[in-house]
C-alpha cells in the first residue's frame, strides 16, 4: 500500500533539487530510488528530452533497480536507428497521446513494439510512456511540443496497481518542474559558453554583465588567419564560401580546443585563442600552443590531399606571449565580451609577417625559447606595444598527415 505521505517527502525533495542545479542523472536515479522506498513497484525506467546544443540533439537517462544510472546524448549528426524509429517513446511524441501503457502478461496485450517483446522476455509486467509538455529552447523537429518524456516498467504481479499509476503520474509532474529548472540552466550555460568561449562565458554568468567589466590575464596568443580570403569568396559565392570557412575553423579552432586552450574570437577569417598560464607557468602553455600549431597545419594538410575541397587552405599562424583584456564593450543595451588590448593587435601583426618571410608559423622569443631546435630566427622586427623591433623564429618541421 502506498501512503501518499511519502510520496509528498518525494515531492519536497524535488522542489529543493529545482532551487539547486541538480545533476539530471542523479536526480532521476535519486528520485526512482524514493519511489520504490514507497512501495511504487518501478523496476525500469528512462528519461528523455530534447536541448538546443550545437553538437547534443536529444539526452536521455536510464535507470534499472540495482544497477548504475546511465547517461546517454544523442548527436545531430547521428542517423536515426531502427531501434527509436519503432520505438514506442517516438510513437508517443508524434502522436500526442497524454499516455501510451501495455499490460504485458494480458493475453490479448498489443506487442506492437520490438521493446515491448525484449521487456516481456525479460519478466516485465506493465509498461507506460508518459510525456509532459513544458517550454524549453530546442532545435525544431519532428515533434511539436517541447519538454521531456519518461518511460516505466514493473516486473510487479499485475502490473502497477492503481495507487502507483497515481503517484507516478503525481510526481512525474513534480520532476518536470526540477527538470526544467535544471536544463534551461544548462541551454544557458551552454549559450554563453558556445558563443562567447568557456572563459569569457562563465565570466558573464558569474555576474561581470555591467558595462566596462574585464578582467586582464596572461596567456600564451594563436592567431590564426586564412589566407586569400577574399579571392576565395569571390570565387566561391557566399554560402559556398561560408562552409569553406567552417571548415577551416574546424581546422584552426578544432586544433586549439583540443590541446586545452580557449577560443576567444573569431574576427572575420581569423581565430584569436589563448592559453592561459596558470600557477605551473609559461612552460606548459607555450607546448600546448605549438603543439596546436602542429594540429592546425596537419589538419590542413590533410584537407588539402581531398579531392572534395574546392579550393587549397592555406593560414599563417602566430605565437606570442602576453596580456589579454576580457572586457564589456559597447553600449549598456547592447554588450559584447570582447578581447582588447596592444597584444592582439601585436599577434595580427605577427602572422600577416608570415606571408613575407617564407613561414607559416611565426614565433615570438618567449615561445621559441622553448620550442628547442624546432624554431629558426628570421629577423626583427616592428610590432605594435613595443618601443625597440622584436626578433621572431619560424616553426620548424611541419607535421604531415599521418605522421606526429
Amino acid at each position: 500500500m502506498i501512503d501518499m505521505v511519502d510520496i509528498d517527502g518525494i515531492e519536497d525533495w524535488l522542489i529543493g533539487q529545482a532551487l539547486g542545479s541538480p545533476d539530471m542523472a542523479a536526480m532521476f536515479g535519486e528520485m526512482c530510488d524514493r519511489l520504490r522506498q514507497c512501495n511504487v513497484p518501478v523496476d525500469r525506467a528512462m528519461l528523455a528530452w530534447s536541448t538546443l546544443h550545437p553538437l547534443i540533439e536529444a539526452e536521455l537517462v536510464f535507470w534499472e533497480s540495482g544497477n548504475t544510472v546511465q547517461y546517454e546524448s544523442i548527436a545531430h549528426s547521428e542517423e536515426e536507428t531502427e531501434d527509436w524509429l519503432q520505438s514506442p517513446v517516438r510513437a508517443v511524441l508524434i502522436s500526442g497521446e497524454p499516455m501510451l501503457r501495455r499490460r504485458l502478461t494480458n493475453a490479448n496485450a498489443p506487442v506492437d513494439y520490438p521493446l515491448l517483446e525484449r521487456l516481456t522476455r525479460e519478466g516485465y509486467t506493465d509498461y507506460l510512456v508518459m510525456p509532459t509538455a513544458f517550454e524549453l529552447p530546442s532545435i525544431p523537429s519532428e515533434f511539436t511540443a517541447t519538454g521531456m518524456v519518461v518511460s516505466w516498467a514493473t516486473r510487479a504481479e499485475g502490473g502497477f496497481p492503481d495507487d502507483a499509476l497515481t503517484a507516478i503520474q503525481y510526481i512525474q509532474k513534480r520532476l518536470a518542474l526540477a527538470a526544467r529548472a535544471t536544463l534551461q540552466g544548462q541551454i544557458g550555460r551552454t549559450i554563453a559558453e558556445t558563443y562567447l568561449g568557456t572563459i569569457a562565458g562563465n565570466k558573464v554568468l558569474s555576474g561581470q554583465i555591467r558595462h566596462g567589466d574585464g578582467e586582464t590575464i596572461d596567456a600564451v596568443i594563436f592567431f590564426s588567419d586564412m589566407r586569400d580570403s577574399t579571392a576565395i569568396a569571390e570565387r566561391l559565392g557566399p554560402d559556398a564560401y561560408l562552409a569553406f570557412l567552417n571548415t577551416y575553423f574546424e581546422a584552426a579552432a578544432g586544433a586549439i580546443l583540443d590541446q586545452g586552450g580557449e577560443v576567444l574570437d573569431f574576427i572575420g577569417d581569423a581565430v584569436l585563442g589563448v592559453f592561459p598560464i596558470g600557477a605551473q607557468g609559461l612552460d606548459p602553455s607555450v607546448h600546448q600552443a605549438i603543439s596546436a600549431a602542429d594540429e592546425c597545419r596537419r589538419r590542413l594538410l590533410t584537407l588539402n590531399d581531398s579531392p572534395t575541397l574546392q579550393h587549397p587552405l592555406r593560414a599563417g599562424i602566430a605565437l606570442s606571449v602576453g596580456s589579454v583584456m576580457f572586457g564589456n564593450i559597447g553600449v549598456a543595451s547592447r554588450l559584447t565580451f570582447s578581447v582588447i588590448g596592444q597584444t592582439v593587435h601585436a599577434a595580427e601583426r605577427i602572422e600577416n609577417l608570415t606571408k613575407t618571410v617564407g613561414a607559416d608559423v611565426l614565433m615570438t622569443a618567449d615561445v621559441a625559447r622553448l620550442a628547442g631546435d624546432r624554431s629558426r630566427p628570421v629577423g626583427s622586427f616592428e610590432l605594435s606595444g613595443f618601443a625597440v623591433p622584436q626578433p621572431l623564429y619560424a616553426l620548424e618541421g611541419a607535421p604531415t598527415p599521418g605522421r606526429t
